[in-house]
């Protein structure tokens, strides 16, 4: 039989020498293998572990329950979150209210990128928008997860190095494979409709679409918030306030400022 992936992550409430060599010998008893372990929070630990049956799992919950070194938070199978809080030691910040919104600052680039390359992986239809400042790192971590997922990424509006407007693709474009970029600004302020048909096409394919600024797209498309799948928000800091004002009083996206070229 095929083994099973867990995660699990407990709290100590009692940290004394040797608790992990404990934790590990019993999950040796029970014939469980560690895979990865690492500490994903002040005070809490996280395993992912490899069981051949369910009853194991049980047996191992109800004895980690007997002990009063430690409190046991998550015993399940592992969701994306588990795997990347593992692999970098801290949890992705989401949204209490909103549970499809994840929030980052700049020191966390790493696990952004890693993050969405797990997304960009999945096949089929995804939605993702990402808000933040300026130069905060948007277009730059779209991509290098680009490259970690092994996608190519098309351009349909962008500011990266010039202002970029595409009005049509060519025929291998279109491939489910490749991953769109679109800049909610840019497309805005000087697409023309043979743009917005494209990216109607593009919303229609099979495929990975990124929407920077999606508040500021939805303003002016039939699409909604609603429609998206994620929801990533990038900061300097953790206080920094999104906002869109700086980009009016600016007129940062202007061709006097950085000239423009069309597709």
């Amino acid at each position: 039989m095929e083994k099973q992936e867990w995660y699990l992550e407990y709290e100590i409430t009692t940290n004394r020498p040797g608790l992990l060599g404990d934790i590990s010998s019993l999950l040796g008893m029970l014939s469980i293998n560690i895979v990865t372990i690492n500490g994903v929070d002040q005070g809490r630990r996280g395993l992912l572990i490899l069981a051949k049956n369910h009853d194991q799992i049980v047996r191992l919950e109800s004895i980690l329950h007997t002990m009063d070194t430690i409190r046991v938070i998550k015993l399940r199978v592992p969701k994306l979150r588990d795997r990347l809080a593992v692999r970098h030691g801290r949890y992705i910040q989401r949204d209490a209210d909103d549970k499809k919104t994840f929030r980052f600052v700049r020191d966390e680039l790493g696990l952004l990128v890693d993050f969405m390359a797990e997304l960009f992986k999945k096949d089929g239809h995804k939605l993702i928008g990402i808000r933040g400042m300026p130069r905060v790192g948007k277009t730059e971590s779209v991509v290098a997860a680009s490259v970690c997922a092994n996608k190519r990424w098309l351009f349909v509006s962008s500011t990266l190095l010039k202002q970029t407007i595409r009005n049509k693709l060519i025929e291998d474009e279109y491939s489910e494979d490749n991953l769109f970029i679109i800049d909610g600004i840019v497309s805005t302020r000087r697409a023309n409709e043979r743009h917005w048909q494209l990216v109607r096409e593009i919303m229609r394919l099979p495929a990975v679409k990124v929407v920077e600024h999606p508040d500021i797209f939805v303003q002016n498309t039939e699409y909604t918030l609603d429609d998206f799948d994620y929801i990533i928000e990038l900061r300097d800091d953790p206080e920094q306030e999104i906002t869109y004002e700086i980009v009016e009083k600016n007129n940062m996206f202007s061709d006097s400022d950085f000239g423009g070229f069309d597709f």
